[in-house]
């Protein structure tokens, strides 16, 4: 028990998916911009990355064990296969939402973090229920990013004392790199524990 703690926490903090190995800038600078649509695309994400951790484990232990080489193009086709799934059915549940995630929700079938999450537990060799975690704390973490950056960015358009000449992108980037450095100081006080 203790192990899958710590990899749920591994994963939520100290190796977070977006501030720790960059991956999933794209929906994390894209979408971030209000806390409801960011929320709601980390609880899809998390979805996937679930979906895809058992798809990931299923194949790897009862399919690919003669082609290992197929691994790859099956977790695009895994990934890709769920997220349209998903989609659909958000298009089909809440056309509000569908329209407020716009081109961001047809991303995360190539969003980096999806794919490392299937080939970062293959290379660990977790098995179903250290997978299972390893996504649920990878999508908190990758949801707990999003929820962060777009709080900062709200807080930042009330106010007026930002210089134009940082406005926008720069801030943006400036912002990521002050929380990738916060969330760094979770790799100090793990590993001193």
């Amino acid at each position: 028990m203790d192990n899958l703690i710590w990899i749920f926490v591994s994963a939520l903090l100290v190796n977070n998916f977006v501030l720790a190995y960059f991956l999933g800038l794209c929906p994390f600078l894209g979408v971030s911009g209000r806390l409801e649509t960011s929320l709601r695309l980390g609880m899809a994400t998390t979805f996937v990355m679930v979906i895809t951790a058992i798809c990931a484990w299923f194949l790897n232990t009862y399919v690919l064990i003669h082609a290992p080489y197929l691994r790859l193009i099956s977790f695009i086709v895994v990934i890709a296969s769920t997220v349209q799934f998903i989609e659909m059915a958000i298009k089909k549940l809440s056309p509000a939402l569908f329209k407020a995630l716009g081109i961001y929700l047809p991303l995360i079938t190539t969003n980096c973090a999806i794919l490392g999450l299937a080939i970062f537990a293959t290379n660990r060799g977790y098995g179903f229920l250290e997978g299972l975690t390893f996504a649920l704390g990878a999508g908190a973490g990758f949801t707990l990013a999003l929820i962060l950056m777009a709080g900062i960015r709200e807080e930042i358009e009330k106010t007026k004392d930002v210089p134009d000449l940082v406005q926008g992108t720069a801030m943006n980037l400036i912002v990521a790199g002050i929380l990738s450095m916060a969330f760094m100081g979770f790799a100090g006080l793990f590993s001193a524990g």
